[in-house]
């Protein structure tokens, strides 16, 4: 059973850092891409940053780009998002997610396996 744990959030204020991780378990880490995506009250669900399972490119979206960083710890079954310089436009609710795909993709309805989400708020 493929299953995918968040954690790592919480109450930063502007500018702060936090590391998000993803425990994943149940697949081979060399066959599934993984996704960050993040959902703010109101708002959709958005992509975050992704990161191919074949070769380990990442990809980041415009608006962190620069900002967050996402790696793969493959002896911990771990994916990482570290934010930085974070921003109260970053507040949402993060999900990690993995589709079987050796290639990452941005599209939210192509990940099967979702994991719980982790809350991050950044305010003064």
């Amino acid at each position: 059973e493929v299953q995918l744990q968040a954690s790592g959030g919480g109450l930063v204020q502007p500018g702060a850092s936090l590391r998000l991780s993803c425990l994943a378990s149940g697949f081979i880490f060399d066959k599934y891409a993984i996704g960050w995506f993040r959902q703010a009250p109101g708002k959709e669900r958005e992509g975050v940053s992704f990161i191919d399972s074949a070769d380990g490119n990442p990809d980041y979206v415009d608006s962190v780009k620069g900002r967050f960083t996402i790696s793969v710890d493959k002896s911990k079954n771990t994916v990482y998002l570290r934010m930085t310089s974070l921003k109260p436009e970053d507040t949402a609710v993060y999900y990690c997610a993995a589709t079987k795909s050796t290639l990452a993709t941005r599209h939210a309805s192509w990940y099967e396996f979702w994991g719980q989400g982790t809350q991050v708020t950044v305010s003064s």
